[in-house]
């Protein structure tokens, strides 16, 4: 089965980002700033989407962080920044969006936890006064229900019936249902309260991979509405990449999902904008989309004692990141770009070929020169000090895109 022919039937518009209805999979983050704070709140924000971030999310929490957020808004647009700002709402979004409606005017979309918006006959109604204050904002919502933060008492309902039954269900069996049904019922909830259909975002976010596909799977054949995915807590490092990918990849490769976030655990200090880039690292290559160019670098082996091509690889993938977000302002299609660094003889002359611009190093033991080709032709011979070698390639590399690529009109930017 394709992708065109999953892709959901009901489009949401959220903001100018079109989520369904067969656009193209977009990419969301999050802040991890304190939303209180406007200033470096709104920078994040702008970061987030100068790398790719096509919708921005921050958590509304407190009556602070509500009041802050038109101030996010205005910075984020003074700064030329459209993308669609969302606000996350647990416990208390009902409280926060009634009495702060410039807050409520200010954000693109409501994320709701339907596990999370209260308890008893309290829960729909709470729920309910969300998806009210949507209906007069004319704002769409993500119905994201957390396998951490599911609805205890449908929990306890489904374990004591597989307990009484002698179903022989796992645990995981039951909280995967349990995160269908939350999904499913909240929807037509908040169809109830008045929202449209084409309003309405759904995602069943759980932490292990194997989980969020059978979820997923389960979910497609239940609703049209878009799908958001990701791992709730992907985790850190190469943990988090490969978890990720390997969940989402699957998932998009069948044709299910609409929007994605890879939900990764920062180092302290550490650049949020990483959870942006691997999100489009997935979508590039799958073949979704195509965000910057894409640098092929050989692993390395016995031949390539030298570190001259990791380290040029390395230096050419910053160079690209650092000027993407000029060059697709100036230029159209500048996110095709292909480039190579490879490290010998064996498979340097033919990744190098296949690449817009590749380089091929030397290894250990092969002449000190690096013959450069463009578009598969070769076109010049660099040889030098590793810093030469790098201001070369780098200066080939913006004259590719200066003469490759058309300028963008100011309608299309």
């Amino acid at each position: 089965m394709t992708v065109a022919k999953l892709h959901r039937t009901v489009g949401v518009r959220v903001g100018g980002v079109q989520i369904g209805g067969g656009a193209p999979v977009a990419v969301q983050s999050m802040t991890m700033t304190e939303t209180a704070d406007a200033a470096a709140t709104a920078r994040q924000c702008v970061d987030l989407a100068e790398a790719g971030s096509e919708l921005v999310r921050v958590t509304v929490n407190t009556a602070g962080a509500a009041a802050a957020v038109p101030e996010i808004k205005r910075r984020m647009l003074d700064a030329g920044c459209t993308a669609p700002l969302i606000g996350d709402f647990h416990y208390n979004g009902h409280l926060l969006l009634t009495r702060h409606p410039s807050c409520a005017a200010a954000l693109d979309k409501y994320r709701i936890n339907p596990g999370n918006v209260g308890t008893g006959t309290r829960r729909d109604e709470q729920f309910a006064t969300i998806c009210k204050v949507a209906v007069e904002h004319n704002r769409p919502v993500r119905i994201g229900v957390n396998g951490g933060s599911l609805n205890q008492e449908l929990v306890v309902a489904k374990m004591q019936e597989n307990s009484v039954r002698n179903q022989g269900r796992s645990s995981e069996e039951i909280l995967n249902e349990c995160m269908l049904i939350s999904a499913v019922e909240s929807t037509q909830l908040a169809l109830d309260a008045g929202l449209r259909k084409d309003q309405i975002i759904i995602s069943c976010k759980v932490s292990r991979p194997r989980d969020l596909i059978a979820v997923y799977r389960e979910l497609a054949l239940h609703t049209d509405q878009p799908l958001h995915l990701g791992l709730t807590e992907a985790g850190m490092g190469i943990r988090g990449l490969v978890w990720s990918a390997s969940a989402i990849g699957v998932l998009l490769h069948e044709g299910i999902g609409d929007t994605i976030r890879v939900s990764l655990t920062p180092r302290p200090g550490g650049d949020r904008r990483e959870e942006v880039y691997a999100a489009c690292e997935v979508l590039q290559a799958l073949g979704l989309r195509s965000f910057a160019p894409s640098v092929t670098a050989c692993p390395g082996c016995g031949r390539t004692t030298s570190t001259t091509f990791q380290e040029l690889a390395e230096r050419t993938q910053e160079y690209i990141r650092q000027r993407m977000p000029d060059w697709k302002k100036q230029y159209d299609g500048v996110e095709t770009l292909t480039l190579a660094v490879m490290g010998c003889v064996v498979n340097g002359p033919g990744e190098s070929k296949a690449a817009n611009i590749g380089i091929s190093l030397p290894g250990t033991g092969e002449a000190p020169q690096c013959p450069v080709y463009v578009d598969g032709e070769h076109v010049t011979t660099l040889r030098g000090t590793y810093d030469e070698l790098a201001d070369g390639f780098r200066s080939l590399v913006d004259h590719y895109v200066a003469s490759h690529y058309p300028v963008r009109s100011s309608r299309s930017s």
